[in-house]
């Protein structure tokens, strides 16, 4: 049975680089034309599969319905709460978790630090979007006509002299960003605040939210913080392969 559900399901990824005849599918397979059949009539009669008038078969409208509705069921603030606690432990520091939505970035969840000095960031809150570093990762992530329309209507307050003075300045520091794959803010909107972030990204690649590790210079300094990049990059990853449903390369390995 398990070998037959194998068999079926790696039907899926053959057809989704396009339409195949029963020989293409069966040659794939490794099995002959009379299994192959057998398997796609099944996928057939659930929507999965459909065939042609030129008797080749494609993914099926049903698939895709699924689909759709996983993602939108998909609650990434509930997948990324355990991870953001996790890190929370192990940096003591302050850890958010953004989105984007509707022009604005906003925080969604928090994890407070353990230390006295706190920051005043609130879940639902808008993020200074200009100078933030989950703002960057996730406008950086916005294809580049949204991108240029958006950096060109936002006001660019100076809220310290490290933060981005306007539009130019901002879309070279998306590129910067998007280079990279990760953000700092480092004094741009509070001169006492340093943060670093990394994308959390779906299964087609796109940043669907961002996280973030913040902490102020009487706790550590910025090139401290900075040490933390590659642990902070290494939860996102995992968030991002959980929310997408996808295999970690640790875990391919396990």
């Amino acid at each position: 049975m398990s070998q037959t559900v194998d068999r079926a399901l790696s039907i899926l990824p053959l057809l989704a680089q396009g339409p195949a005849d029963l020989g293409q599918v069966a040659g794939t397979l490794g099995v002959h034309k009379s299994t192959a059949l057998r398997l796609l009539r099944t996928l057939h009669e659930h929507g999965l599969v459909y065939r042609q008038e030129d008797q080749r078969y494609r993914l099926g409208a049903r698939l895709f319905a699924l689909a759709q509705e996983a993602v939108e069921n998909l609650d990434i603030r509930e997948i990324a709460h355990p991870h953001l606690v996790r890190l929370g432990e192990e940096t003591g520091h302050t850890v958010h978790l953004a989105v984007y939505e509707e022009g604005e970035v906003l925080y969604i969840d928090k994890v407070d630090s353990r230390y006295p000095v706190r920051m005043y960031s609130r879940i639902g809150k808008p993020v200074a979007i200009t100078v933030a570093a989950v703002a960057k990762l996730l406008l950086a992530d916005l294809p580049e006509p949204e991108r240029r329309a958006l950096a060109a209507k936002l006001d660019y307050p100076m809220y310290t002299p490290r933060s981005i003075p306007n539009a130019a300045a901002f879309l070279q520091e998306l590129a910067a960003v998007r280079e990279k794959g990760w953000a700092t803010d480092l004094g741009g909107h509070e001169e006492s605040i340093n943060c670093v972030a990394a994308p959390i990204r779906g299964a087609d690649g796109r940043a669907v939210a961002a996280m973030s590790v913040s902490a102020p210079n009487v706790v550590v300094t910025a090139d401290e913080l900075l040490t933390l990049l590659p642990l902070v990059r290494r939860t996102a990853d995992a968030i991002s392969h959980e929310y997408s449903g996808t295999t970690s390369p640790k875990e391919a390995t396990a």
